[in-house]
């Protein structure tokens, strides 16, 4: 059972965030800088032993590297953002390809949307700070001789000889089956057998716009899946503050139902509640990958603005994770759960250790695994 946790590169300084959000800006700026916006609030999170590390420095990528595969993490998923030949925070996978001796297999997340304020901008203000333009078929020759280098990596996560692509949001491409080919011709010429495209993000299962007939796998990526699924386009949109005004829906989503407005206070959801309905609902796809989440609290990022799951602890997560794993192997068929989030301090979802917990969500996909492979050995 391979545990897949997405790894955000966003904790070492770049110009590009220097100049869009203020000098030496990384994403321990925003969680150093959270404030506990209600009683019991568990902000602001701290790393254990206050080590707000620099992922720029290869000797931090080693030790998150070795921790992870200590605690019986299978693999990342990192974050990747290529902006028609324009990288931001490219360092840390590129050193892990270029440091052979670093013992993880990875994946790539083609996180492919733009860059915008929408952090601290109100509804209809939001700036662009870098777009794409998907259109242009020479850039797609470029992106993907720029994944080759990763996919020649024997640590590059594989399946019948074909590498693992993510990409966040597939809805949003114009000439997706088109590229999709394209690169999928281009990996067989490279001595492959193609590609395994998959899909992320909650908003493009639920959206109708796309052709999904070139994707081996749909992620059901928690919490939004879940959330987006019970409650409906409008609550889901508030609670994950993922987009804020009609025109970015309809942009992003492809849909024509008019959603209102704004957030101006802090929307809540339950963690237990949540888990309940990801163990409850039927796999979405007949390849469908299940997911897990740690936590979620996105107000160092959203402030007033933001949500906040209440109610998670390393041992209900141990709780509910084993019970994912046994439903990832017989409902599912399924030897693969991506998990929200090796460390997105920013958003609350982390694995990585901290002042409360320690290594308890660590503790507890160890445990889980140990556990269910111990009971599948009894059946």
């Amino acid at each position: 059972m391979k545990i897949i946790p997405v790894f955000l590169p966003q904790f070492h300084r770049i110009p590009e965030n220097d100049e869009w959000w203020g000098d030496g800006f990384t994403e321990w700026t925003n969680v150093m800088s959270a404030k506990p916006l209600f009683k019991s609030h568990y902000q602001p999170r701290v790393p254990l032993d206050k080590i707000y590390y620099d992922l720029s420095e290869i000797e931090t990528l080693k030790i998150q590297c070795e921790s992870a595969k200590k605690y019986g993490i299978f693999g990342f998923c990192f974050y990747h953002y290529w902006f028609n030949g324009k990288l931001l925070l490219e360092k840390p996978l590129e050193m892990l390809r270029d440091n052979h001796d670093i013992d993880i297999n990875y994946c790539i997340s083609w996180a492919n949307h733009n860059w915008e304020n929408t952090w601290t901008a109100s509804p209809g203000a939001e700036k662009t700070f870098i777009a794409h333009d998907f259109d242009d078929e020479n850039d797609w020759i470029q992106h993907f001789n720029y994944f080759l280098n990763f996919f020649k990596d024997p640590r590059y996560i594989k399946e019948d000889n074909k590498p693992l692509l993510v990409i966040l949001a597939p809805n949003i491409i114009g000439k997706l089956n088109k590229m999709l080919s394209l690169w999928n011709g281009m990996a067989i010429e490279s001595g492959f057998s193609g590609i395994k495209f998959i899909s992320q993000s909650a908003m493009s299962q639920h959206s109708n716009n796309w052709d999904r007939s070139l994707f081996d796998y749909v992620i059901e990526f928690q919490p939004g899946y879940t959330n987006l699924r019970k409650n409906g386009w409008q609550k889901f949109l508030l609670i994950s503050g993922a987009l804020n005004h009609t025109t970015k829906i309809k942009k992003y989503l492809g849909i024509k139902r008019r959603l209102v407005g704004s957030k101006n206070s802090l929307t809540f959801f339950d963690y237990d509640e949540t888990w309940r309905k990801i163990l409850s609902i039927k796999p979405s796809a007949l390849n469908a990958i299940p997911a897990a989440f740690v936590d979620w609290d996105n107000t160092p990022r959203k402030g007033v603005r933001g949500s906040v799951c209440l109610g998670a602890t390393p041992d209900k997560f141990y709780l509910y994770l084993k019970k994912l794993l046994h439903k990832t192997h017989t409902e599912y068929k399924q030897d693969k759960i991506f998990v929200f989030a090796w460390n997105e301090w920013g958003e609350g979802g982390y694995l990585e250790p901290d002042e409360r917990y320690g290594y308890g969500y660590l503790r507890a996909i160890k445990n889980a695994l140990k556990d269910h492979y111990s009971e599948r050995s009894t059946i």
